[in-house]
């Protein structure tokens, strides 16, 4: 079931399925609960069966409410707004999982309600900590580009980039970024960037403090989802399980994976 709830301000967009303990899902920078459908990357569906099912669309994505002020997009934030989603829900405790920003949102959640979060499910966390700088200040220009000049120039430098390695020769990974980033408003987009600019993970102590079962799913090839924030978050938090993958065929076990790991978990 698709609905509209007013969290924190903001209009949210949200699926709801299944039944069982909860999962909620969020998906990355950019994306929606749309994007990740037509790429095919993650099939949730599986978890349905024996799980609630919650995504969304984060403020500024897909068709939720877009807030102006840069500070709204940080991953603390984002964490906060998932956490209220979950008690406009009914939602008590949950595993947090996603991809990229969504990951980030779920470790943030983690740290700062430990007791509501039963597990992790982390997919190809983004670039944190030192490696962080240079992406935010590459968000910064491409917000202020996506203002003054739209999108196009934006879809020539992506366009130019290299694809992950599982997405090597594959066409319709980058024609689908680039189809994002050309459907995109450029005010809505320019303020997700210049949010994400202000986005970092929590600090190093905090993620070891995280203590609840946590699946990381990480690929090679891609310096804005770098493999060593998945062997830093591996080598931090102690109940972690590690999957690296550099090919597609590869790729094609995550949903069984996170599956598996999902129904593994006890939760009330």
């Amino acid at each position: 079931m698709d609905h509209h709830i007013t969290i924190r301000g903001e209009e949210i967009s949200v699926s709801d399925s299944g039944s069982g303990p909860a999962v909620i899902w969020g998906h990355g920078l950019t994306s929606s609960r749309a994007d990740e459908d037509r790429a095919g990357l993650w099939d949730l569906a599986l978890l349905a069966p024996q799980r609630r099912v919650v995504r969304y669309d984060a403020r500024g994505h897909g068709v939720s409410g877009s807030t102006e002020a840069a500070e709204a997009y940080g991953w603390d934030q984002m964490a906060l707004d998932q956490l209220a989603l979950a008690d406009a829900l009914g939602i008590d405790r949950y595993v947090a999982g996603g991809a990229s920003m969504g990951a980030a949102t779920a470790l943030w959640a983690a740290v700062q309600a430990p007791q509501r979060i039963t597990g992790l499910v982390l997919v190809i966390p983004p670039t944190a900590w030192e490696t962080r700088a240079a992406q935010t200040t590459l968000y910064e220009a491409m917000a202020t580009t996506a203002l003054e000049e739209g999108v196009e120039p934006l879809v020539a430098a992506r366009s130019q980039l290299a694809p992950p390695d599982p997405f090597v020769g594959v066409d319709a990974f980058m024609e689908g970024a680039v189809a994002r980033l050309r459907a995109a408003d450029p005010t809505r987009l320019a303020r997700v960037f210049r949010g994400a600019a202000t986005a970092d993970f929590p600090p190093r102590e905090l993620v070891a403090s995280v203590q609840v079962p946590t699946l990381v799913l990480a690929w090679t090839g891609d310096p804005a989802h770098p493999i060593e924030t998945a062997e830093t978050l591996h080598s931090l938090m102690p109940a972690t399980e590690l999957h690296v993958t550099s090919t597609l065929q590869d790729m094609a076990t995550w949903n069984e994976k996170i599956h598996t790991f999902v129904s593994h978990l006890h939760q009330t």
